[in-house]
């Protein structure tokens, strides 16, 4: 459950879309995810911060917790597989139902192509671009500024997000010394 939390609740999509919607000057489209709910974006923080709860050490000494987290992990490698196997590979309904995933959950693949990939490609992306801006900036790295920066900037495609974090980037690089 605490892996749940941490997806859906805080610091994952309620946080998420909190600050998104009290922004002022992020355009309402953005703030409100007009063009879609489910997006490498917005999905792949929720996977992001399950990830991050592990790094920072969060399950430390709840080994059930840290189990709880595991099985999520294997439960999203599952859907990643029925997923590409259902639009790559023309796996049946039933050949999905019958790796281990929900017959609900393999409809819900069926009609969004892709969405399992979303979740984890966004969350890759956002690591890769954590390690580019610690690499980049050194001691001037802030991971809550960098996640600021992620959340503040509103549902975007990952190339404008990259964009957004690049320019952070420069900035910080200019900026005072720490």
């Amino acid at each position: 459950m605490r892996s749940l939390a941490y997806h859906e609740a805080v610091p994952g999509h309620h946080f998420q879309l909190a600050i998104q919607q009290e922004l002022k000057d992020l355009p309402r489209f953005r703030a409100r995810r007009t063009f879609g709910t489910i997006s490498a974006h917005s999905e792949g923080w929720g996977l992001y911060v399950e990830h991050l709860a592990v790094e920072q050490g969060w399950y430390d000494g709840d080994v059930a917790g840290r189990l709880g987290a595991l099985s999520s992990e294997l439960f999203r490698a599952k859907r990643l597989v029925v997923d590409t196997g259902l639009h790559t590979q023309r796996w049946t309904r039933q050949r999905a139902i019958d790796y281990g995933i929900a017959a609900s959950e393999v409809e819900r693949y069926v009609v969004n192509p892709g969405q399992a990939c979303s979740y984890m490609i966004g969350m890759l992306r956002i690591i890769e671009l954590r390690e580019q801006a610690k690499a980049a900036l050194g001691a001037r790295f802030s991971l809550p500024a960098f996640h600021d920066v992620i959340l503040r900037t509103g549902t975007v495609p990952l190339d404008l997000l990259s964009s957004v974090v690049h320019e952070w980037m420069a900035a910080q690089a200019n900026g005072p010394r720490p």
